[in-house]
């Protein structure tokens, strides 16, 4: 097997709220519940050998995040995504996009 040669970014979410929090990632428009008082990770890979993130006009940002009082949307800028807890045990075990690195950097 070939080693993942690209770049993984992680994103901590929390939701410090007394109600359940809509996480939506794009550009895939998937959504998840984070529950009051529980974080996720946002994990993306981009396996550009120079290390670009390629859903990026600036080549340098892995995440775009807009946050409203009932939900927060964050754009992943790599070519995939999955949902992990701060341990990085898979919250979701489908991957989104066809992780380059999906059994390597979680």
């Amino acid at each position: 097997m070939e080693t993942f040669a690209g770049r993984t970014a992680r994103l901590v979410v929390s939701n410090d709220g007394e109600v359940p929090l809509d996480l939506m990632l794009e550009p895939w428009g998937d959504v998840h519940r984070i529950l009051p008082k529980e974080k996720c990770v946002v994990v993306t890979h981009s396996s550009s050998r120079d290390g670009s993130w390629p859903g990026t006009q600036l080549g340098d940002e892995p995440f775009e995040v807009d946050h409203r009082s009932d939900s927060v949307t964050v754009w992943a800028n790599g070519h995939c995504f999955h949902l992990s807890d701060r341990k990085g045990n898979e919250i979701d075990p489908y991957v989104y996009g066809g992780c380059p690195a999906q059994n390597q950097a979680t």
